[in-house]
């Protein structure tokens, strides 16, 4: 824990009464991360498959040479375009943004679901870069813990200065803009999106108005910052969070798994959610879905 006068030695542009000083936080490129993992699965002999959109999962079709021996793959992922299907024996399923859908598929309630909230960015230009030398984050709202203005350097030398948090009205949805009609009726009908918005509705205004509006953004920032004017700063880059609510309009903030019915429910393990932070802790939930695994399907 260090003061004021500290916080001012370590970000000499930062101000604060109080902060917890971690000299040895990180900065990875969580992209490069991915695509390793995804080497390393194909270096073990797995595929990797991209452009494939599940729609259906089906029991595989018997031919007349598996009678006697059984089926070896008795499950079929097919994909929304022609010829697109996988045979497999057990299917895991990490969607993400599809998480409710996909698991709807095979029989999974619909409860939690995922409503998209999209976060924008503010990027410090080139030559106000230097004015940020760490990782500077406020602390969380115990409500909405992921909100906030952080200042994050990144990999690249650029600094990012946000999320804020709005209902994307398209599930990837990552343009302030972007639209889908099946995707907003999907959140705005849902019972526990208008609990949460009811009970936080002066708060999602504010935020809603943020994302239009640079200078309160930066506003926010120079809580944190004061020396950051709306001049230091261009639009970023955005994400979507693929937030799990209940109907009662609670933030889902740990694991849900769940497989569906009947046979093919036996050979489905879907991960509707995982607790935050999920890019930080990949490879210790990568561990407790094994586990999972193991015991479900008897591995």
């Amino acid at each position: 824990m260090i003061d004021g006068d500290n916080i001012r030695a370590i970000e000499p542009h930062c101000v604060g009464l109080k902060a917890l000083h971690s000299p040895h936080t990180g900065i990875v490129d969580w992209g490069l991360v991915a695509r390793s993992y995804g080497q390393n699965f194909v270096k073990m002999g797995g595929e990797v498959y991209t452009g494939f959109e599940v729609t259906d999962f089906r029991p595989t079709q018997q031919s007349e040479d598996q009678e006697s021996s059984g089926i070896k793959y008795p499950v079929t992922i097919i994909g929304s375009k022609p010829n697109q299907a996988i045979e497999c024996s057990y299917v895991l399923t990490c969607g993400g943004l599809h998480a409710d859908r996909i698991s709807q598929i095979s029989g999974c309630s619909s409860q939690p679901k995922i409503v998209p909230f999209r976060g924008d960015y503010l990027l410090l230009k080139p030559e106000k870069q230097s004015m940020i030398k760490g990782n500077i984050y406020p602390v969380p709202n115990p409500a909405f813990p992921f909100l906030g203005v952080h200042f994050t350097p990144r990999m690249d030398g650029s600094v990012w200065l946000g999320p804020n948090a709005v209902l994307a009205f398209k599930r990837e949805g990552y343009k302030l803009l972007d639209f889908n009609v099946k995707d907003a009726w999907d959140a705005i009908s849902y019972r526990g999106l208008r609990k949460i918005v009811w009970k936080n509705l002066s708060f999602g205004m504010n935020e809603f108005y943020r994302s239009f509006n640079v200078h309160a953004q930066v506003k926010q920032a120079q809580r944190f910052v004061p020396a950051i004017g709306p001049s230091d700063v261009v639009r970023g880059p955005s994400g979507v969070r693929a937030q799990a609510l209940d109907k009662d309009g609670n933030l889902v903030d740990d694991f849900i798994f769940d497989s569906g019915s009947g046979d093919l429910g036996k050979r489905m393990l879907h991960v509707r959610n995982s607790p935050s932070p999920a890019a930080t802790a990949s490879l210790a939930i990568a561990r407790v879905i094994v586990e999972k695994m193991e015991d479900k399907f008897q591995l």
